[in-house]
């Protein structure tokens, strides 16, 4: 008799698009996409389909597009808060660019190793990656199996890699991230504990899917 075979979950993480406000640091602050934002997202997920489910962070720029793609799909739809952006505290709101100017030795100290540094009033990295590997961990528990679109953040996508990859911290502003991305990740279950494999990362420069 054939052993049976362990279960396989799939998640295509995607970014929000485009938003409101030009380049600023959104982090907890909600802000709305823009229409090019829309459209970047509807054409990221013209070609892919086939989910079961589909979850998001509970910030606008996420969830918004999330809720509607779910309707029409017929999909469960599920918020999670803990897929939240990181919090950049007095930052938030900010043009990049200003920021970078008013404060170049802490920002550069936190995009060289966010670990040891923390916007002011910000929320601690390795508190973001924890609530994300979490929120992670309980999302493959409960839906173990299924085929899922995880809709979410830059930040948020970073910090998952960095955990699945074993990737230091230092290196995630290393990752490119762009609006709309996609990454693709696969999940064996195996009874010894769970084997993440990266298949893909921003499919529509590298037209691997």
């Amino acid at each position: 008799m054939a052993a049976p075979m362990e279960p396989i979950t799939t998640i295509d993480v995607l970014r929000h698009g485009a938003c409101e406000g030009g380049e600023i640091y959104r982090g907890s602050i909600d802000v709305e996409l823009s229409p090019e934002g829309w459209q970047q997202m509807n054409a990221a997920v013209d070609a892919l389909g086939n989910w079961q489910r589909v979850m998001t962070s509970p910030l606008a720029r996420c969830h918004q597009f999330a809720e509607r793609y779910a309707s029409n799909a017929t999909l469960p739809f599920e918020v999670d808060n803990r897929f939240r952006e990181i919090g950049f505290g007095e930052w938030e709101g900010r043009q990049v660019k200003e920021v970078w100017q008013s404060e170049p030795d802490l920002i550069r100290a936190y995009y060289d190793n966010p670990a040891s540094a923390t916007p002011p009033a910000g929320e601690p990295i390795l508190d973001v990656q924890a609530r994300i590997v979490s929120a992670w961990e309980s999302l493959l528990g409960r839906y173990t199996g299924e085929r899922i679109l995880l809709v979410v953040h830059s930040g948020v996508i970073r910090l998952l890699l960095a955990h699945l990859l074993k990737m230091p911290l230092t290196s995630i502003s290393t990752l490119d991230v762009p609006y709309a991305c996609i990454t693709r990740l696969k999940v064996f279950h195996h009874s010894d504990g769970n084997v993440p494999v990266l298949l893909s990362h921003n499919p529509i420069l590298t037209n691997v899917l």
